[in-house]
């Protein structure tokens, strides 16, 4: 379901060149075997694997194969039969078209009941096997995409699903992306569907292996892997590397920077790892749901309706039965009227919704103003009508996920856009004294200069320093078609330059570096390379990086200035936990609330001195921490926060995540509607809250709770107090958090979130996604609609009432695994207020109206049998019944998919309409009993009618009722009708033609001489004034006194 040319299929253990390794989970992204619980041996359990020799493993492990097919050749039609007749309407026809091959119970021909329920069946396995058959292709696509393996027989080919945990596999680089910076073994890689980050993430080889002259030699050395058992955090892992046959025997640890898991793509070079996981053991495919079948909540309550008028079915034909007085074989009486009343149920209610779907699908897919708009799941388009929670992925959907910098805050001093010429004049007078190396000492000896500008100078230069230095970010040097790429990397051509980072925000504070004088020209490993404004280069040594972290919110680095031989620990972090860090000061906490307010990511910039004693004894105690295998996280933390203390506070910088167009007002627009909308990010909290702020999810006046991290039942029963003390307030919390209030106490956290205005969840792993979805299903019984646009959005998209997708940036998976997928999430607030209002309604009055038609028809059939002695004898027979429910009023009753209330321009300036559609009142029990009366009326009208009104001969009846029940069904439509649409007028003319000309053909039934006659005319012109009059007034009456909301808005 993937574009990319290449994407490999494990999780391994890695590096690029030619000799360098990584640990890889090998690759399949939705699910692995339906029958992976018997394939895998049990539970979960830490490994170990020997490098190239898949023989040597401890335990069995699944088979690396996918497969997303619901059913088998076998299993095809009995479970396509099933998953139709396990439903009551299905059944029930069914059952009615078997019992006419019982003579004693056959009515009239057999076609009259399976041609319906044929086509019906029909048209669900053929939609169903081309489903299937596109499931299986696609399959067996991924599973025989062919591989290189490193072999004692040199490199072989191998199938994907043919790959075992401990073989060595060569992958190369995507050709899609461009060349990547790649020295001494390190390379990039993308993870946009696995974590929805679209940014290039630096992954790290095992040193001790690029010591190997070639990559054969792997197969050469007695090592192996101890890996920890499989899990869904995709964010950490722990393991280590040992080769036994080195003298002495060399221990590595292993972290998530050696990793390269499942649904990632390599950006250059090659790739040679050992597979560590495989099949459901996969981190995708550990977080990635089964999709469920979903149903339409409309269908949901037409088949409740179903059920009701099957009882009432029952009802009459019992009590038809005992005003016989149960006489003779009255149990076959009972069976021939449940037969001769069946038209209760329609059969054709199905027909007439599904057709109904297909067109309301049509027109969103022909929609100028949702231009790319794909509908994949045709079946409940009327669901997008109803949506009460929207749940929003942020990275791509809300965001463009292009950061820009908008400002450098000193404490004293702020520079904003529109300032950074002095940022950049000061930089330029720091590198260009006589001494380059202390400019403030030289600022200070320049003269006419104040001592302020001296200050302000020389912290301005160690601000953009800093800056330039604390990221992990690498250029890249790429060919222009006039510099090849090793020319421009040796003389550092500007215009061949690119900057790959793990986050968009280092590479925003780069290139703004960048931009005041200051450039980041190389980097790799062990050094850094930086430009000044005078072209002179700085060379730094990379001594040690530490990454960020969601438990640590902050990243740093230790560089060794090469011409004076200084070393200095660098720290960016986020203001909460850098406010202990650095020295005291009485502006930075005030200073980071103002930024915030303004949608700002916000990071503090700090740096600390060290001597060369110092970093030794660091490094000796880092390296010791980093080797344990138990509680290697908070040994190393604890070794790292020795270093963070007391640090120098540097400056403050606000970027801005650029929004998606037009987010801002369809979230005001989706607000307005009454639709609660909560964002669930893998992002930080920070980021997530920011966006929040800036997409005006959360408005000026509403306060945020952040919720505090817990990890115990009692912390997370005090923080739900203070929470619940809060009003009108919006709440972000972690995904962490989510967990522990999730286990304890479920249902009071979803009682108080469902509260709120606006939710953001934080660091939310793609299955915690679809947990929160369910919740809220399954606490408020409310329908829910969730956006997304990677692949780590697909079991959020699919657990949802209504999944929608947006093609971005992160690929396809999202799109094609969604019920409608779009192109901008600004089309969502047109799909929802004008195609899914309009579906609905539209929805519920075709429903409603062939309820209608059937129980018209049925009224008369019973009042007929009644007056001849409850005979179950029918009315009309062969054509006319068929003719009845087709040629005669199929078109003008179908023609209602294209009424509509108000313009579309109207349902999207007042989207206070679409509030009215949540409360299900077009189809609700009060509706459906008004129609039931209705039918009633007029089926009783028509009957007795035609009773009172004929003369002499039984045909006549059979002539002015029928007439009299098409020309009300006619009318009927008429009445019902909102806004004509030309093809409206055609139905009602052409359906009328149809029943006059149709006349000639029909003496068996009908005395086409009678019908010729004025006596004719005017007793049907009676009859049917007197059934349809009264309910045209009452409209009229209703209009005038008691109008509906949109009639104030159709002027």
């Amino acid at each position: 379901n993937i574009n990319f040319k290449k994407m490999y299929p494990y999780d391994w253990f890695c590096g690029t060149g030619s000799h360098i390794y990584y640990v890889i989970e090998h690759i399949h992204f939705r699910l692995c075997c339906p029958w992976s619980r018997c394939c895998s041996g049990g539970d979960f359990r830490p490994r170990t694997v020997w490098l190239g020799h898949p023989e040597k493993r401890e335990q069995r492990y699944p088979r690396n194969v996918i497969n997303n097919q619901k059913y088998n050749f076998f299993t095809f039609l009995p479970g396509v039969l099933f998953n139709q007749f396990k439903y009551f309407f299905n059944l029930y026809f069914l059952l009615l078209a078997c019992s006419q091959f019982v003579n004693e119970l056959r009515l009239g021909a057999l076609y009259t009941y399976w041609v319906p329920l044929g086509f019906v069946l029909v048209i669900t396995i053929v939609r169903e096997a081309v489903e299937e058959m596109r499931c299986f292709l696609r399959d067996k696509e991924v599973n025989s995409q062919i591989y290189s393996k490193l072999s004692t027989r040199g490199t072989v080919k191998v199938k994907s699903s043919g790959i075992q945990v401990g073989d060595l596999i060569i992958v190369e680089k995507v050709d899609i992306f461009p060349p990547v910076f790649h020295h001494k073994g390190s390379c990039f890689l993308r993870t946009d569907q696995l974590d929805g980050e679209t940014d290039w993430k630096l992954r790290l080889p095992v040193a001790c292996t690029q010591r190997l002259p070639t990559a054969a030699d792997l197969l050469q050395i007695r090592s192996f892997v101890y890996a920890e058992e499989p899990n869904i955090d995709i964010h950490n892992f722990i393991g280590t590397f040992t080769r036994e046959d080195g003298d002495p025997p060399v221990n590595e640890s292993l972290s998530i920077e050696n990793t390269l898991w499942a649904s990632t793509v390599i950006a250059s070079g090659t790739v040679v790892g050992v597979v560590i996981y495989t099949g459901k053991e996969l981190r995708s495919v550990m977080n990635t749901s089964n999709p469920r079948h979903k149903i339409g909540l409309f269908d949901l309550e037409v088949n409740c309706l179903t059920k009701i008028l099957f009882g009432a079915l029952v009802v009459v034909s019992l009590v038809m039965v005992a005003l016989q007085h149960f006489a003779g074989r009255w149990y076959l009486q009972i069976f021939r009227f449940l037969l001769l009343f069946s038209n209760i149920v329609p059969i054709s209610l199905r027909v007439n919704l599904d057709m109904g779907k297909m067109v309301f699908s049509w027109m969103i897919k022909k929609d100028s103003k949702i231009p790319g708009t794909v509908v994949r799941a045709s079946t409940f388009p009327e669901q997008l009508g109803r949506i009460s929670y929207l749940l929003t992925d942020k990275t791509g959907t809300l965001t463009q996920n292009e950061m820009v910098f908008r400002r450098l805050h000193l404490g004293t001093v702020a520079y904003g856009m529109d300032s950074m010429d002095e940022v950049q004049s000061h930089v330029f007078s720091a590198y260009t004294q006589v001494f380059p190396r202390i400019p403030y000492l030289q600022a200070s000896r320049a003269p006419g200069t104040t001592k302020v500008r001296k200050t302000i100078s020389s912290r301005v230069h160690e601000a953009v320093k800093a800056i330039a230095l604390v990221h992990n970010v690498t250029p890249v040097y790429e060919s222009n078609g006039v510099t090849d790429q090793a020319e421009a990397e040796m003389h550092y051509e500007d215009t061949c330059r690119v900057y790959q980072a793990s986050s968009p925000d280092e590479v925003s504070l780069v290139q703004w570096t960048e931009s005041v004088g200051l450039t980041l020209v190389g980097r790799d490993q062990s050094s850094m390379q930086l430009r000044t404004p005078s072209g002179q280069i700085l060379n730094f040594t990379i001594l040690q990086i530490f990454p960020f972290t969601y438990e640590s919110k902050r990243m740093g680095i230790i560089v060794r200035d090469e011409s004076t031989g200084e070393i200095t620990f660098y720290m960016k972090g986020a203001d909460v936990v850098m406010a202990g860090i650095v020295q005291y000061n009485d502006w930075l906490e005030e200073e980071c609330g103002n930024m915030a307010r303004e949608g700002l990511r916000v990071l503090v910039v700090a740096k600390k001195s060290l001597t060369e004693e110092q970093y030794q004894d660091f490094e000796a105690r880092y390296v010791q921490a980093k080797l344990s295998v138990h509680d290697r996280s908070l040994k190393v933390a604890t070794v790292i926060e020795s270093l963070e203390m007391e640090m120098e506070l540097l400056c403050l910088t606000g970027v801005e995540d650029q929004l998606q167009a037009d987010v801002r007002p369809t979230l005001e627009i989706l607000r307005n509607a009454g639709i609660k909308v909560w964002m669930l990010t893998g992002d930080k909290l920070e980021t997530a809250t920011c966006t929040a702020k800036n997409a005006h999810l959360v408005t000026r006046n509403q306060d945020i709770h952040v919720f505090r991290p817990v990890t115990t039942r009692s912390e997370a029963h005090l923080e739900l107090n203070a929470f619940r003390r809060k009003h009108d307030c919006a709440l972000v919390i972690s995904g962490d958090s989510l967990e522990v209030c999730l286990k304890y106490y479920e249902y009071e956290f979803m009682e108080l979130a469902c509260q709120c205005p606006a939710v953001v969840c934080c660091r939310c792993a793609p299955t915690q996604k679809a947990q929160i979805v369910r919740l809220l299903q399954e606490r408020t019984g409310k329908l829910t609609c969730a956006v997304g646009d990677g692949g780590n959005d697909v079991s959020m998209i699919q657990e949802a009432d209504c999944g929608v997708g947006v093609e971005g940036k992160e690929g396809k998976q999202a799109s094609l695994a969604a019920d409608f997928s779009i192109t901008q999430f600004k089309h969502l607030g047109r799909l929802l207020m004008v195609h899914g209002r309009n579906s609905y309604k539209r929805s519920a009055a075709l429903s409603q109206f062939v309820i209608h038609r059937s129980l018209c028809i049925s009224t008369m059939q019973a009042v007929f049998s009644s007056v001849f002695y409850f005979a179950s004898v029918p009315l009309y027979q062969g054509f006319l019944i068929i003719g009845y429910s087709t040629i005669y009023t199929m078109f003008p009753v179908f023609s209602l998919v294209l009424d509509k209330d108000v313009k579309s321009e109207v349902a999207m300036l007042y989207p206070e309409l679409y509030k009215d559609l949540l409360k299900g009142r077009p189809l609700s029990f009060k509706t459906f009993l008004i129609w039931v009366l209705i039918s009633i009326y007029q089926g009783s009208i028509i009957m007795y009618g035609a009773l009172l009104l004929f003369e002499s001969e039984f045909v006549h009846i059979v002539a002015i009722s029928f007439t009299s029940l098409i020309l009300t069904e006619l009318l009927m439509v008429a009445l019902t009708v909102q806004t004509w649409h030309w093809l409206m007028i055609v139905a009602e003319l052409l359906s009328l033609a149809c029943y006059i000309a149709s006349l000639v053909f029909l003496h068996e039934f009908i005395d086409v001489y009678f019908i010729a006659t004025l006596s004719f005319v005017w007793k049907v012109t009676a009859i049917t004034l007197v059934s349809c009059l009264p309910l045209y007034i009452l409209k009229y009456l209703r209009r005038r006194f008691s109008p509906p909301s949109y009639s104030k808005l159709t002027s």
